[in-house]
């Protein structure tokens, strides 16, 4: 297994969120859909850049409108690989802008397992700057893990 060339250093950044679901889908759809097919449940299609390989950068952005129907937001996000184990696990750098981690490296970690005829995801996301930030996230993760579900449950 390849290493990577750095991993972040967290020490200064305690806050972090840990979040554990079942979803129908086999480890290694969800495998490939954090490594392959960002853009069918998380990322706007056409603006993932992203190959799975250790320390591999990649970019990719979100959009949304508020419910006021007001100016599209743009939120894009930067990261690299640290650690891929096929069906097992996804370890990855996370950065996004102020409504985000405020620009810090942190680190989110995937850890898939057979569960039934399905998979347990367990979700670490380390490194927040504050409390703030860290809660932004673990409201916004089990929406996206439920998203993630819906798009993969027929795989």
């Amino acid at each position: 297994m390849r290493r990577p060339i750095t991993v972040p250093d967290l020490t200064g950044r305690p806050f972090q969120l840990t979040l554990e679901r079942i979803l129908a889908a086999p480890p290694g759809v969800l495998f490939a859909a954090w490594t392959r097919h960002f853009d069918r449940w998380f990322a706007t299609p056409g603006s993932v850049l992203m190959q799975p390989e250790v320390d591999a950068v990649f970019f990719f952005e979100t959009v949304f409108q508020g419910e006021d129907s007001g100016p599209v937001q743009r939120y894009p996000h930067y990261g690299r690989f640290l650690r891929l184990e096929p069906d097992g696990l996804v370890e990855l750098t996370w950065v996004t802008g102020k409504d985000g981690t405020k620009g810090a490296e942190t680190v989110v970690t995937v850890e898939l397992g057979p569960e039934g005829g399905g998979t347990r995801l367990r979700l670490t996301h380390a490194g927040f700057l504050d409390a703030p930030s860290r809660d932004r996230h673990q409201l916004a993760w089990p929406v996206v893990l439920a998203h993630l579900d819906a798009k993969t449950r027929d795989s």
